[in-house]
């Protein structure tokens, strides 16, 4: 998959191009609703709620791993992959 090929590749998948997905940023209270509408879509069937808003003093976007750590989701650096369509 994505991630296999990108270790192979030394790519970060977060700066990958990949089509045909959303990141929608909602309040709080309708995230249950807006989930429930994708969802009755053919093409949002797998919608989920990744991650919260939350305050801090940093101002820096920032995502749990998979072994529990925290990492800064920063800007990224250079030259994006160009698309291979």
């Amino acid at each position: 998959g994505v991630k296999g090929a990108c270790e192979l590749l030394g790519l970060d998948p977060l700066y990958v191009a990949n089509e045909g997905k959303l990141i929608c940023i909602c309040e709080d209270r309708d995230a249950t609703t807006l989930l429930g509408v994708m969802r009755r879509h053919p093409l949002g069937r797998d919608a989920a709620l990744i991650g919260a808003v939350t305050e801090d003093e940093t101002g820096m976007v920032q995502m749990k791993t998979g072994f529990g750590g925290v990492r800064v989701v920063d800007w990224l650096a250079g030259e994006q992959l160009p698309r291979i369509c």
